[in-house]
């Protein structure tokens, strides 16, 4: 048995800022613990805020909704939408364009999400033309 991996404890008190926007709880991850095959975070939204369009390239997501309600438009041109409440359970495939928000201008959300990378960052593409687009679609609908 390999002496350098065994069991780990973590008691998130360390949060990092994501390439998409938002501000995660740190927790399991090829970073905090040296994770082979997993990421897993916790995500709080504040009241009114979204994270920029973005993918996670050749990775899945499992999201558990823990807290507060969250929405999220999907879909090669984020065309689609979707609400989440607590106790839902969401899959993204990897490689789908997604754009998460809190519809609450008065009340955080908060998500448990794992993810099959192990690194934190690595594969976040951010979709910088989708989300000009994107805006621009919310603006005329407004």
């Amino acid at each position: 048995m390999d002496k350098k991996r065994t069991c780990r404890l973590i008691r998130s008190s360390r949060t990092y800022h994501g390439k998409q926007g938002l501000d995660y709880a740190e927790a399991i991850s090829k970073e905090s613990v040296d994770a082979q095959g997993i990421c897993m975070h916790l995500l709080t939204i504040p009241p009114g805020k979204r994270a920029k369009a973005h993918l996670h390239q050749d990775h899945e997501t499992a999201i558990y909704m823990l807290h507060g309600k969250s929405a999220m438009w999907y879909g090669e041109n984020l065309e689609l939408h979707m609400e989440l409440d607590v106790g839902d359970f969401l899959y993204i495939p990897a490689g789908m364009p997604h754009l998460p928000y809190n519809p609450s201008e008065t009340e955080p959300c908060t998500a448990l999400i794992a993810r099959t990378d192990p690194n934190e960052q690595e594969s976040v593409l951010l979709l910088s033309e989708l989300e000009a687009a994107w805006q621009k679609d919310q603006l005329l609908a407004d």
